[in-house]
């Protein structure tokens, strides 16, 4: 993803959900981006251009062990 995305997307984060959201790039890829809270991984984030239009799709998978400590 280009840097100013990353930005935009890092700041929707945080205004969205919590300060804590970090949209932060990838090594080695550039269509797409991670997502933490603080120090915790939470998805990936997929840039996704078709027919001219721009979208990003959020990807985060929850495990049955993370739902057992709430």
């Amino acid at each position: 993803m280009k840097p100013e995305e990353l930005r935009k997307l890092d700041s929707y984060f945080k205004q969205t959900f919590c300060q804590q959201m970090a949209v932060r790039a990838r090594p080695h890829k550039n269509d797409s981006a991670e997502v933490y809270k603080g120090d915790e991984f939470l998805g990936v984030l997929f840039r996704d251009e078709e027919d001219g239009d721009l979208s990003f799709n959020f990807s985060m998978a929850i495990l049955e062990m993370d739902l057992d400590d709430h």
